[in-house]
């Protein structure tokens, strides 16, 4: 069920992207010869127009078929090449490669928006004044690699409900009661009473020293969150700037990936491929459908940042082109252009081979 929820996902960001470049083209006169879903083998199409539509087998993908893209000779020279994308003004052709990226930036506001209409789940610190909080919980937002929480079973997205030790049974109704429990109960058993996805259970955990300075800890990030209803009006503006509070995340944690990778630190084990991402959607589902929401969100914001590298084959290569074309005042030889964007097309192909590989290697040894 979580492979096909995850392909649902996958295609309605896809959908969005591509549909950016598809109407900028279409409304600059450019030709469109197919809209495809998917990589090839083909498993449907259908001719509307002068533009194919098209479903193909390998769902993690999509493309916009757009005469003249890649340049050969019909595109420059042929009968229709006043129609061809290399023949439009610069600023056009940034506008088309761009669109893909805007749109999904704003799929990523129109999610968030539709959430906090139907009831975002949102951090306390984050409630603007006169808004109403419903339900708020002490949350575990992460969990420390090998502490007494991870080895006792504590995941993300736990809600703590209460904390008992020895004969003193106390709920936790804030951030601060967590702590100072846990603080004033060093070295002995805690049992933590919590909520996930729907079920609940209990962890005993016994805190320990040298995870927060000066005070036991049991190794987890806490915050208080609950529910925040809008109406449109708000839930828009608020949506608006959560999505870019986001961008601007994404593109500096990305920012820094890059740097480790240039410097030869960065651990690709970590990065999360298309296998990690099914397992995640699965746990993203069990909580409800207004994280599934926020999830798309996320995922498509970071299509957006990542289709933005100055990469062949990525929107941010092709992007880099027209730069390069309009300082130059000549355009990149066609044989050259498709090289490169050739060679960083599979290039793409073999790094989703090795996150893959990760993600396959994560999943067998737990």
């Amino acid at each position: 069920m979580s492979i096909l929820i995850f392909i649902a996902v996958l295609v309605v960001l896809i959908v969005a992207h591509e549909f950016g470049h598809f109407v900028v083209a279409k409304a600059s006169g450019i030709r469109v010869d197919e809209f495809g879903i998917g990589f090839p083998p083909r498993l449907w199409g259908k001719k509307v127009g002068e533009t194919e539509y098209t479903v193909n087998a390998i769902p993690f993908g999509g493309f916009v078929k757009i005469f003249g893209e890649d340049p050969d000779q019909v595109s420059i020279a042929g009968p229709d090449a006043a129609r061809s994308f290399v023949h439009k003004p610069k600023y056009i052709q940034a506008a088309v490669i761009v669109a893909g990226v805007a749109f999904n930036i704003l799929l990523a506001w129109g999610l968030i928006s539709l959430g906090f209409l139907i009831g975002l789940p949102t951090s306390a610190d984050a409630v603007r004044a006169g808004a109403t909080l419903h339900s708020p919980a002490v949350v575990i937002t992460d969990v420390a690699p090998s502490s007494p929480a991870e080895h006792a079973g504590v995941k993300a997205g736990d809600k703590i409900l209460a904390m008992e030790s020895g004969n003193e049974h106390v709920p936790a109704d804030t951030v601060e009661d967590v702590q100072a429990f846990i603080a004033n109960h060093g070295s002995q058993s805690i049992v933590f009473s919590y909520s996930r996805g729907g079920a609940q259970g209990t962890y005993t955990i016994v805190p320990t020293t040298g995870i927060v300075e000066g005070r036991p800890a049991v190794g987890v990030a806490l915050d208080l969150i609950g529910t925040l209803k809008l109406g449109l009006p708000q839930a828009l503006w608020e949506g608006g700037k959560l999505t870019v509070s986001l961008t601007q995340a994404t593109a500096k944690a990305l920012g820094a990936f890059l740097k480790e990778t240039v410097m030869g630190k960065a651990d690709l084990s970590q990065v999360t491929g298309p296998v990690g991402l099914v397992e995640t959607t699965g746990d993203v589902v069990s909580f409800g459908f207004v994280y599934l929401l926020s999830f798309m969100a996320l995922i498509s914001i970071n299509l957006a940042i990542i289709n933005l590298i100055p990469f062949p084959a990525l929107d941010g290569g092709r992007l880099l082109f027209i730069i390069i074309e309009s300082i130059k005042g000549s355009p990149i030889k066609p044989r050259i252009a498709n090289l490169v964007n050739t060679v960083g097309f599979a290039l793409l192909l073999l790094l989703m081979v090795v996150v893959t590989y990760h993600d396959v290697a994560k999943l067998v040894t737990g």
